[in-house]
């Protein structure tokens, strides 16, 4: 921690002229040591992250330009196969985020890269890529192969949970890079070719609003939980819903993350007291001073009324970061029923490193946060349930699912 404030200090007289070999070797070292310091989640990963230093050592001495070092920071963060864990910088053939700027969500099972979720509105779903379908290739290279080129050095490649977020890394692509995927449904094996551009969709409007069925209200959030602006946004709408008999509440399409302000804006308007929503968990200061500090956020009642009719919140694998608090803090605090699949259960709450020499920024996971429950937040699984594969055309599973519990109420 005392690392941070450190690069916070420096950062401003970090030089504009190009950096030096000195330069790059004392960022790296400040890098490997201030993630070995703060990062939260190395007790559920099999990354040996001592060894970091000496495995990348030789190319660290190749770095000549700000891009090698790019590239070389790259590696290293991803050595803890981290989703939540990224620069803030990045190349033009830097790999995309997961799941912010990716289409298919993919895991390994029974050996064959499965497709999982596509995502809404996206490219893969325009080229009638389905759930349930298995990846074979991509770019002319077993999947299975690319997976292997794309783990790091400092741990067991038979790891899953590294096999798995590798996989969904080679399925995202780089950013300047189309796609060409070898898929099979059933007995039919076709390329698709999945075009360059990040498949982040957010559209012209802060949310959307509309009443889905006759007294049943719809808002969805168009990835904007990190705009302040989506508070009073979110006001209007709710009070155009003020006398339906409920509400449903969409943050499929939340996977760029937010900000807490906004999360408690949002659950604010459903309860009536102050009551928790999350809880956090601080591992870095347990590790200095063997001390464990953990708290209780807390949510206000806010607005000119409390919206008290049934409440449905639809998740899925782009419902990410302070997305899947809401959901969770929506769960804890019982204003709502959560709907959908398992999340993007990307990894705790994020700090940003300075480095001091570069100025470039690392965003890594420092504080661990679970339901108020006890239970850790990746996770969560909504306790009403939404099989993607069984959907019928032309229909939206989730809300189905929403209007189904809806229904069972009565």
């Amino acid at each position: 921690m005392k690392n941070l404030v450190a690069a916070i200090a420096l950062i401003s007289s970090a030089p504009l002229l190009a950096q030096t070999p000195a330069d790059f070797q004392q960022d790296f070292e400040f890098a490997t040591q201030s993630i070995g310091e703060e990062y939260a989640y190395f007790d559920a990963k099999a990354t040996r992250w001592n060894d970091i230093p000496s495995l990348y050592a030789e190319q660290l001495r190749a770095v000549k330009t700000r891009g090698d070092f790019v590239a070389l920071l790259e590696q290293v963060v991803d050595e803890i196969y981290d989703s939540h864990a990224q620069l803030n910088t990045n190349l033009p053939n830097s790999w995309r985020l997961v799941p912010s700027g990716t289409d298919l969500w993919a895991e390994w099972r029974e050996g064959g890269a499965t497709i999982t979720q596509v995502r809404e509105r996206s490219d893969a779903e325009r080229a009638g890529i389905k759930a349930g379908s298995t990846i074979v290739a991509i770019d002319g290279v077993a999947i299975a192969d690319a997976v292997e080129a794309r783990l790091g050095r400092s741990y067991d490649h038979k790891d899953k949970a590294a096999r798995d977020w590798a996989l969904r890394s080679v399925l995202a692509g780089r950013h300047n890079a189309k796609r060409t995927l070898q898929v099979r449904k059933g007995d039919t094996t076709r390329a698709i070719e999945l075009p360059a551009p990040d498949q982040s969709w957010r559209g012209d409007a802060l949310l959307e609003s509309s009443e889905i069925r006759p007294g049943i209200g719809y808002i969805r959030v168009n990835d904007s939980l990190g705009d302040d602006a989506l508070i009073a946004e979110f006001d209007r709408a709710l009070e155009t819903h003020k006398q339906t008999r409920a509400l449903i509440i969409d943050l499929r399409n939340t996977a760029s993350g937010g900000n807490s302000s906004v999360a408690r804006g949002i659950i604010g308007r459903f309860v009536q007291r102050d009551l928790p929503y999350q809880k956090h968990v601080l591992p870095a200061e347990e590790r200095e001073t063997g001390v464990r500090r953990s708290w209780l956020e807390l949510v206000s009642k806010r607005g000119d009324f409390v919206y008290t009719k049934p409440v449905y919140v639809l998740v899925n694998r782009w419902t990410g970061s302070m997305g899947e608090g809401i959901a969770l803090g929506f769960d804890a605090t019982r204003a709502a029923t959560v709907v959908g699949t398992p999340m993007a259960q990307l990894l705790g709450a994020t700090t940003r490193i300075s480095l001091p020499k570069t100025g470039i920024g690392i965003n890594v996971p420092f504080e661990k946060l679970y339901h108020v429950n006890g239970k850790p937040r990746e996770d969560y699984v909504p306790p009403v349930t939404v099989d993607v594969t069984k959907a019928a055309a032309n229909q939206d599973p989730f809300v189905e699912a929403a209007l189904r519990a809806l229904a069972s109420r009565k």
